[in-house]
């Protein structure tokens, strides 16, 4: 897994710090954690996002397409989930389908992330039910934020494909494959119209 750095937390060991300043050095490691999946295809670590990246364009289109396109949905409850969606990746690492991790080994490994940052910060037991809903896909926001989480993934790969960086139309077909709202459809098709 490439990084730019390790977990800042690791600095903090042996120290009295607030639960505050401990999460933050943990979740800041988001900052230093390249999305795996450009890195595998070419993408150099110059050019390449960082998790924290991605967390913060997921969570800008749920609030513009939520105002916008879903507004019977709970934006704030939306937005919460796009803010946290990433932190299981904070010590267990952002895995892709090569990785060959099963998806219940994968979800073990973020869950313990989740509940190792967010359980000492007050009101952490409702942080960790709204990553949980998330990962579950139970709930008409949980099931926004998937999708604009693939929605994006496709975006990020039009922005290297019009940069001249790589060929990645298997993120643009991954991305199909998740999308069943007909507005988030409607914006990868004029995505891949630009190609």
């Amino acid at each position: 897994m490439q990084v730019k750095a390790a977990v800042p937390a690791i600095d903090l060991q042996g120290q009295d710090v607030l639960p505050i300043i401990e999460a933050y050095f943990e979740f800041v490691h988001l900052k230093q954690l390249y999305r795996q999946g450009w890195l595998r295809h070419g993408i150099s670590t110059e050019r390449c996002e960082s998790v924290a990246e991605h967390s913060f364009a997921v969570a800008l289109l749920v609030l513009f397409l939520a105002d916008a396109h879903f507004p019977h949905l709970d934006r704030d409850k939306a937005l919460r989930m796009a803010l946290l969606h990433d932190f299981g990746e904070i010590y267990a690492g952002d895995f892709v389908p090569a990785d060959g991790l099963s998806v219940q080994e994968k979800h073990r490994l973020e869950k313990n992330s989740i509940v190792q940052v967010l359980t000492k910060l007050p009101n952490g037991p409702t942080y960790v039910a709204l990553w949980e809903e998330f990962e579950r896909g139970g709930s008409a926001e949980a099931q926004l934020v998937r999708q604009v989480d693939r929605l994006e993934m496709a975006l990020q790969a039009g922005v290297y494909e019009h940069q001249g960086l790589a060929d990645l139309a298997e993120f643009f077909d991954t991305a199909a494959a998740s999308l069943d709202a007909p507005v988030l459809q409607g914006i990868l098709d004029r995505l891949r119209d630009l190609q």
